[in-house]
């Protein structure tokens, strides 16, 4: 037999053969490292059929083709010199070179584009494609600029490399959707600064993933790092340096541009009335006053929401976010608001006296957010609010998206905001700033979102879900391995069929996925003891 075909044969594993089985230093049985199929893809795709069959790709003459019907775009241009750039970087690495013999060799991949290309993604754009590596043509087809992006990262996953060097495609047809469609990673450049570098590689490993949703937690309690044009005295005051730690208008034009070439949107985070201590550095009568008795404190508390300009501020503010971001959504916040400052302050207390809502502090908040909610709709945003919005029975507009966060019975919360008719996001148990030792991507893996109480019109109305590292101990240094591959095992959960949950099936299969983002210059960290084998294996 052919030594090159003696090779294919044993470098090639059947997706469903079980993988063998060893045991950490924790007891756990985990699957060995290399029981798995070559050119794997992550996430599961919907529907996938391959063969023993291989098609050399002919790295220094491949390239991506339109079809004479498929439309055209500069987002997809783009997008081919990136896979491009990965095989060619393949192939430069190896040391030798095989001259394929095979009837068919790959060299370019047909695009088909069914529709006009979209400027910017959105909660309700279409990520479906079908892509066939076939015996004598490969093919993408996609009803949206969308869909073939993430069909050129499933293609771009599917090759291979033998230890010749050579680059190899199985046949394969693949039919795919994503199953939620908002599938989100949360960062949190407030309480530690993440360089712009740090957040190009992320989103870069988001595309990898087929992360569509940035949510950008940019300005919290801790520092104000966004640069606003209109009130310039939030950054000079509020972020930890006004030279360095900052995010420009060009820096955040830079980061939605990014995102937008790689099918991702840019979800902005502005929290109030709480988490707004840096506000109040650079806008000065935005907080509350704290008393002790009689007497100021000389600490403040929350945003004021008894007084016009808090109103005015925020209109204005906002305004200049709506032509900053072109997202339809911004995220509102709204949680963990402490009532002390506000309890200790007598004209807050007068002022809910001629309310007539004396004692009832959680009224208060209601009062403001609803006014802030009624702000963002006028000036053209749709919104997302962290649960206790809902808790606290502020009227919403119809198209709001509630994030259950709340850890505690998130399936009863869950329940409640969908019974209301409120689309819902989960994250609850993918905060990922809570560490362990050991494997526990398995559990975030294991979560599934649909399970809760209610109607089918109801579970229709989750739409997907956050994994949230928040930084209070990760900077640039540490935040994408603490992210990655842990985020991958909530990627597949949100794109994958509801069936694709057993752990010793994906172990293999995520480890060769942390070993192809770690070959493309993602840091990521490692499952369990073992190698990557860089000079063959995933491009």
């Amino acid at each position: 037999m052919d030594k090159f075909i003696v090779l294919l044969l044993v470098g090639y594993v059947t997706a469903n053969t079980q993988p063998g089985l060893r045991q950490n230093r924790l007891g756990t049985e985990v699957p060995s490292l290399g029981d798995t199929s070559p050119g794997s893809v992550w996430p599961q795709p919907q529907s996938q059929t391959s063969t023993s069959q291989t098609y050399p790709v002919l790295a220094e003459k491949f390239a991506f083709t339109y079809t004479s019907s498929s439309f055209r775009c500069s987002l997809l241009d783009e997008a081919f010199k990136r896979y491009q750039m990965l095989i060619m970087n393949a192939a430069a690495r190896s040391k030798l070179h095989f001259r394929p013999r095979a009837p068919y060799t790959i060299t370019t991949l047909d695009i088909n584009l069914m529709a006009k290309c979209e400027d910017y993604p959105s909660l309700d754009m279409n990520e479906a494609y079908s892509l066939d590596v076939g015996e004598s043509s490969t093919q993408l087809q996609a009803e949206s600029v969308w869909g073939i992006l993430r069909g050129l990262e499933t293609f771009s996953q599917l090759l291979w490399q033998t230890e010749t060097g050579e680059i190899l495609a199985n046949k394969t047809n693949i039919i795919d959707h994503p199953r939620y469609s908002h599938r989100g990673i949360l960062l949190d450049t407030s309480r530690h600064y993440l360089p712009l570098s740090v957040i190009f590689d992320n989103l870069e490993a988001m595309a990898y993933n087929k992360i569509n949703v940035f949510h950008w937690h940019i300005v919290d309690d801790q520092s104000f790092p966004y640069v606003s044009e209109i009130y310039p005295d939030l950054s000079r005051k509020g972020a930890y340096t006004s030279l360095s730690h900052i995010y420009t208008p060009d820096d955040v034009a830079a980061v939605i541009e990014f995102a937008r070439l790689r099918g991702i949107r840019v979800v902005p985070e502005f929290d109030t009335p709480g988490h707004s201590q840096s506000w109040g550095k650079g806008q000065p009568g935005l907080l509350t006053p704290c008393y002790s008795g009689d007497k100021p404190t000389g600490s403040y508390g929350p945003i004021n929401p008894i007084v016009d300009s808090t109103y005015t501020f925020i209109q204005t503010l906002f305004t200049e976010l709506r032509n900053v971001f072109p997202d339809k959504y911004i995220h509102l916040g709204g949680d963990e608001v402490s009532f002390a400052c506000w309890q200790s302050n007598p004209d807050i207390n007068n002022y809910m006296k001629n309310l007539n809502i004396t004692g009832k502090y959680n009224e208060l908040e209601q009062i403001y957010v609803q006014k802030v909610l009624n702000i963002s709709g006028q000036i053209g945003f749709s919104y997302i609010v962290w649960q206790e919005v809902v808790d606290n029975q502020v009227q919403l507009k119809d198209d709001t998206v509630v994030e259950v966060w709340i850890n505690n019975h998130p399936d009863e919360e869950l329940a409640k905001v969908t019974k209301l008719g409120y689309r819902a996001l989960l994250a609850a148990p993918w905060y990922l700033d809570y560490i362990s030792t050991g494997e526990d991507w398995m559990k975030y893996y294991l979560e599934e979102p649909s399970n809760f109480n209610g109607t089918d019109a109801q579970k229709k109305l989750l739409i997907g879900g956050e994994a949230c590292l928040w930084g209070e101990y990760v900077d640039g240094s540490n935040v994408t391995p603490r992210l990655w591959p842990r985020a991958s095992a909530v990627a597949e959960r949100l794109w994958s069929s509801k069936d694709v949950n057993d752990v010793t099936k994906a172990t293999p299969r995520l480890h060769q996925h942390r070993c192809r983002m770690v070959k493309r210059g993602i840091s990521a960290q490692p499952l369990h003891p073992g190698y990557c084998v860089h000079d063959w294996g995933n491009i």
